[in-house]
């Protein structure tokens, strides 16, 4: 779907005639692990979830999504008009972010039962934020970006809530 959604927004003129802020609320991008970090706790603590997924993945789709139609689909042209999105961005405010970490759920260990993370960690493995995109088209529509591992088990919050919508 996200390979094609160039195609989807820019071939159909209906499509990217209604994404706009007259005709659209929000706009909510999640990805899911039902799994957790299966021994690879180590790696992921380093890093976190936001900058796994958040900052690479969602970012990208929130790009192509808020994007204006580029000049040709040369990859220059499409990048021109992603960085363009990116830079309308304004910075993240605390408000704008819950963030958390799944814990045990019946047979299924936690992020912190892993043994190659450590027991202190308060590494968010789940991750909400509300980005804003301040140009013409996109003005006051809130872009909720989700993310997270273990999405089969409870979670615990660590911050939040704010304007963070659609967490547990």
């Amino acid at each position: 779907m996200v390979k094609n959604l160039l195609i989807m927004r820019f071939g159909n003129p209906l499509i990217d005639a209604g994404l706009n802020n007259k005709l659209v609320d929000n706009v909510q991008i999640t990805f899911k692990e039902p799994f957790g970090t299966e021994g690879r706790g180590g790696y992921f603590d380093e890093f976190g979830i936001i900058r796994d997924i958040q900052q690479n993945h969602l970012s990208q789709v929130l790009s192509l999504l808020a994007m204006d139609r580029p000049k040709s689909f040369s990859a220059e042209d499409i990048r021109d008009q992603k960085v363009k999105v990116l830079k309308a961005v304004p910075a993240i405010k605390e408000e704008d972010v819950l963030i958390g970490q799944y814990t045990a759920s019946g047979d299924k260990p936690g992020y912190k039962d892993d043994d190659t993370v450590p027991k202190d960690s308060n590494c968010p493995t789940y991750a909400a934020l509300t980005l804003w995109v301040n140009n013409d088209r996109w003005k006051n529509v809130p872009f909720i970006l989700k993310g997270g591992k273990g999405e089969s088990r409870r979670w615990r919050r660590q911050r939040g809530p704010g304007r963070a919508r659609g967490g547990r």
